[in-house]
Formats: structure tokens, C-alpha cells, sequence
């Protein structure tokens, strides 16, 4: 039976990994300190362990959502140290493989103004711009990557892949998807949305990150990979459709001071479609988050 080790097992992406794992057969150790019932601390088994995982899958990152990306600076100096303890252990530990969990933050933000829309390509961290990833994060993820290179070239295999902007069913109200998702339940009127709603992201379903990131690990893929759809949907789109869903009309209400982050953020999809194409479109996302939330 094949072994693998997800860190941050709690998080959003963390408990999805563990159940696709476990429903191909692989025996899973999870390690996090949010764990309510269970909680080890990720760092303490990067000091400690030395059993050897057919695949670590490090999600582990302390609050990774935007209101903590500018408001909570202090997170980058956190992850940072996850992420170093990770391959330092990976290496020293002789682990075989290691699926890093990067993010759609380490692009330029200077390609994400939203005047010209363009897709991200995973050259683009290469930019003759300058590399201005997006806030302390963004910095965060793109150190981590510079991390997993340095332990590839000593000879740890290791999968880079950079989600944009994941969502699903069960996802929490710190992320706008979820945010949405619970204001439709409670059918708020007015529907706040944080800036002007014209925000666009590239939404992929929670399902399809997972699946898409572990059809990396399998196609032995060794360069950046991003997790998208090429597709782009503005907040204000996305809480149309949502609300479409629920069968009532809200005026919408805008928060310009909110934390908003860049205006324009989709990804290029090629690399990741020669490899896994997503098989959740947003609209039967969003159905089925309703579904959900009307049944909770």
C-alpha cells in the first residue's frame, strides 16, 4: 500500500487530499495544529520523524485567505518557516516524492491590473517587469517554489502546482466562494460583496484541484503547473449565479475598502489541460453548494 503524508490534513485543500488519497487506497498520515481533535504541529514532526512517505503533500500555510494576505503580514515569517522546516526534513529524511502546494499569488501583479486581461502562463514569474508577487504571501509562495527547486537539483522529487481560486461545498466564509455561499443561505439583503464586485478570478472546483494536482504527481510533471480553467467570473457574476440559485434577488451592497486584491487574476490553461482537464464547470459548482447549503 502506498504512503502518503498530507500536511495542513485540516484545511480547505488538506481534507480533500486525504479522502481522494484514501479513495485510491493510500494510507494517510495527516499532521495539523488546527486539528480539534487530534492537533500535531507540522513543525513538530519535520524535527522529529523519519519515516520515509511515498508522497508528502504539503498544504500546510497559516491563513492563506485575503483578509489575512493584508491584514496579517506576520503569517509570511510563519509559512516561511513550514515551508523551509518541509524540505529541510524531505531531504535529510530521504522522502520520495513531495507535491507542493504553491498558489496563483507568486504572479506579477503588474500582469493583473485588469486594463489588458491576460492569462498567466507559468513563465510569467520569469517577467522582464520585475517580479512583484502579490503581498506577503505571493513573496511567501514564490520563496517556497525557489525552495523546492534548490531541493530538486539535490535530487528530491518534487511537483509544483499553483491553484487559483478553489472552491467548493464545504469551503469557510474567509474565502469569498464560501462568504457568498453563507449570505445566500441567510439570504442577507443587501448581498455585500467586498470592492467594486469587478474583481475577476479564475474559480475551480475543489474536485479538480485535487484531482488535477495528483494528475501532476502522476505524469511525473517537475515544472510549475497551474490549477485552472482559463475561464474568468467576476464577484458580482459569481454572486449573480448564486443567488440566481436560491430564489430570491438582493440588492447588492459594495465594501471599495475591503481587502480586494488585484482586479484581474485568470489563469493559461494549457499546461494543466495536456495533463487533467477540470470536470466541474462553476455553474454546477455553485448548484451544488446550494444544494448543500439548503440541506445544512
Amino acid at each position: 500500500m502506498k504512503t502518503a503524508l498530507v500536511t495542513g490534513s485540516w484545511g480547505f485543500v488538506g481534507r480533500h487530499m486525504v479522502q481522494a488519497l484514501r479513495e485510491r487506497d493510500w494510507d494517510v498520515v495527516g499532521c495539523d495544529i488546527a486539528n480539534d481533535e487530534h492537533p500535531v504541529d507540522c513543525l513538530d514532526v519535520f524535527r522529529r520523524a523519519d519515516r520515509v512517505f511515498d508522497l508528502v503533500v504539503h498544504a500546510a500555510a497559516r491563513a492563506p485567505h485575503r483578509a489575512a494576505i493584508d491584514g496579517r503580514p506576520a503569517t509570511m515569517a510563519y509559512n516561511l518557516q513550514l515551508d523551509s522546516a518541509m524540505f529541510d526534513w524531505a531531504l535529510r529524511s530521504g522522502q520520495r516524492r513531495v507535491l507542493y502546494l504553491s498558489s496563483s499569488a507568486v504572479y506579477p501583479v503588474q500582469f493583473q491590473d485588469g486594463y489588458e486581461p491576460w492569462q498567466l502562463h507559468e513563465t510569467n514569474t520569469d517577467s522582464p517587469l520585475g517580479i512583484m508577487p502579490d503581498a506577503g504571501y505571493g513573496w511567501t509562495k514564490l520563496t517556497g517554489e525557489r525552495m523546492a527547486a534548490a531541493a530538486a537539483a539535490e535530487g528530491l522529487a518534487v511537483h509544483v502546482v499553483r491553484p487559483f481560486s478553489g472552491y467548493g461545498e464545504d469551503q469557510g466564509e474567509d474565502w469569498p466562494f464560501g462568504a457568498f455561499i453563507a449570505r445566500a443561505r441567510r439570504r442577507e439583503d443587501p448581498f455585500l460583496i467586498w470592492g467594486t464586485g469587478d474583481q475577476v478570478r479564475d474559480w475551480i472546483h475543489i474536485d479538480d484541484v485535487v484531482a488535477g494536482a495528483l494528475a501532476v504527481v502522476d505524469a511525473d510533471v517537475r515544472e510549475p503547473v497551474n490549477l485552472c480553467t482559463g475561464r474568468g467570473a467576476s464577484m458580482k457574476e459569481l454572486s449573480d449565479l448564486i443567488v440566481s440559485k436560491t430564489g430570491y434577488q438582493p440588492w447588492a451592497a459594495y465594501e471599495p475598502k475591503a481587502p480586494t486584491g488585484v482586479a484581474y487574476r485568470v489563469g493559461d490553461p494549457d499546461r494543466f489541460f495536456g495533463i487533467y482537464r477540470p470536470k466541474v464547470s462553476l455553474e454546477e459548482g455553485v448548484a451544488r453548494a446550494v444544494r448543500a447549503a439548503v440541506s445544512a
